[in-house]
């Protein structure tokens, strides 16, 4: 079907939908969660046409779970069956040789590992992906399409250019290599290496920007809805270590950016501070798409909740929790707090002010911390629903008495 004959975004939907699922990228470091030092002018200007759903929880820290929530989950996700209803072909546009996706055709854009940045950045790994995916958006083939970005875990190889451009004149060099990072911080580690991995990291984040910025841009001219999401986040420095190997469940982990474009520009510009998680995300594409609503989830929180009353009414349902498990352990993030298991201890963060997680309260909020902390090791040691459904105090959930 054209573009010109597609249905009404306002009436029947949107026109296509774009969904761009990016692994390793955390909130905390997008100038659009508040990182005013990065450059990112061209999600920055989708989140002020979207909405920007400031605590997305990831609930594990495997990419392939998150990237099946975020599209509805079930054998053929949920979004992608809701695609075919409308007769539309789905395209998943990948870096990575072992993902796949039921229902949808494969593109794969995979790049060997490189040990120097590219001199050009049409050579970079995320452009080389972007291009293919404005191709198949532009060429209007397909309506759905799903692009999958797993690069920066893997090879930062942005142009030099990209990363000296955060390096101030008395800074040392930023790293010149295109491999990512990986390693404990050694307690007399020298800060300027954390500095320079930082800056190293934002370029990538500049190249990002500008090469899914024309994804973005095709898209949105044919009408469709966009949605950008991460699929878990990356140790940068601020607990103890940096790289993708291990690391606790802190928010610099599993606290993820989702920021959701409508075709039709309904709340634009909007802030939701509520607590949200992918499965949440995927039944709402699903509904957006003419999927029926979910019926209520039988009392089991885990499962998404559709959040489409925010284009309407501003309305939603309240998450009083959501709870992380991955391979290091497990947290738990409340309106209040993100409780953290460190072992045989808890860590506590009070939420929202402790937004990088830097002052743990568990002595001065011993009740909380307790309540939260048998909760989390209940999840770390695998009965995430006792953590899901056990009712919290107040105090646990909003910080109140």
């Amino acid at each position: 079907m054209s573009h010109e004959h597609a249905p009404s975004a306002a009436v029947g939907g949107p026109a296509g939908l774009l969904v761009v699922a990016i692994d390793r990228l955390p909130a905390w470091i997008l100038p659009a969660y508040g990182a005013t030092w990065v450059a990112m002018p061209r999600l920055d200007a989708l989140a002020a046409r979207g909405i920007v759903f400031d605590r997305a929880i990831a609930t594990t820290d495997d990419p392939q779970a998150t990237l099946h929530d975020l599209l509805g989950g079930g054998a053929t996700p949920a979004v992608v069956a809701a695609a075919a209803a409308r007769e539309w072909h789905s395209a998943f546009v990948t870096d990575d040789a072992a993902a796949c996706l039921a229902g949808a055709e494969s593109i794969r854009v995979v790049a060997a590992p490189k040990r120097m940045p590219e001199r050009d950045a049409d050579a970079t790994c995320l452009a080389r992906l972007c291009n293919a995916a404005r191709d198949v958006v532009a060429a209007g083939r397909h309506r759905l399409v799903v692009v999958h970005a797993t690069s920066l875990g893997t090879c930062w190889d942005a142009p030099a250019g990209f990363r000296e451009a955060y390096v101030d004149p008395d800074d040392p060099p930023p790293p010149a290599e295109a491999t990512v990072p990986d390693f404990e911080i050694a307690t007399a580690a020298d800060p300027d290496v954390l500095v320079g991995i930082r800056q190293a990291f934002a370029g990538q984040l500049t190249l990002l920007d500008r090469c899914l910025g024309d994804v973005v841009a095709a898209a949105e001219a044919a009408g469709w809805t966009v949605v950008v999401a991460g699929l878990r986040g990356l140790a940068l420095g601020l607990h103890g270590r940096v790289g993708p190997s291990g690391g606790a469940a802190f928010g610099e982990l599993v606290h993820v950016p989702v920021i959701m474009a409508d075709a039709a520009s309904r709340m634009a510009g909007q802030r939701c501070g509520a607590i949200v998680v992918p499965a949440d995300v995927g039944v709402t594409l699903g509904e957006l798409l003419g999927a029926a609503p979910e019926p209520p989830a039988d009392g089991d929180p885990r499962r998404g909740a559709s959040l489409v009353g925010l284009f309407t009414s501003w309305s939603m349902p309240r998450r009083d929790r959501a709870v992380a498990v991955t391979r290091s352990g497990a947290a738990i993030a409340t309106p209040a707090w993100h409780c953290v298991a460190l072992g045989d201890r808890v860590a506590l963060y009070a939420k929202p002010d402790d937004y990088f997680e830097v002052c743990d309260v568990a002595n001065r909020s011993a009740a909380v911390a307790e309540e939260l902390g048998g909760l989390v090791a209940a999840a770390a040691a695998g009965d995430a629903a006792r953590a899901w459904r056990s009712p919290l105090s107040a105090a646990a959930a909003t910080g109140g008495s």
